[in-house]
């Protein structure tokens, strides 16, 4: 998933994708660690994923935080 299909995403989609990825990351570290998973590599790009859409949704928690200091400052 890129970076810019993410953006695109609402604050609920985007609540519910990483909801959705942290599961799918721990299935993937629950099967590799039990010698099931044969696409290593999938661990990886979920991680990377989960670490997009996190970094998403910080921006957005950081410009929010950023209006509302502006809002108060200007009052």
């Amino acid at each position: 998933m890129r970076a810019r299909e993410i953006r695109d995403l609402d604050d609920r989609e985007l609540a519910s994708r990483v909801a959705e990825l942290r599961k799918e990351v721990f299935g993937l570290r629950f099967s590799n660690a039990t010698g099931e998973l044969d696409d290593t590599a999938a661990l990886a790009r979920a991680r990377r994923d989960l670490a997009r859409v996190l970094t998403v949704a910080r921006e957005r928690a950081l410009e929010t935080t950023a209006t509302v200091a502006e809002a108060e400052t200007t009052n």
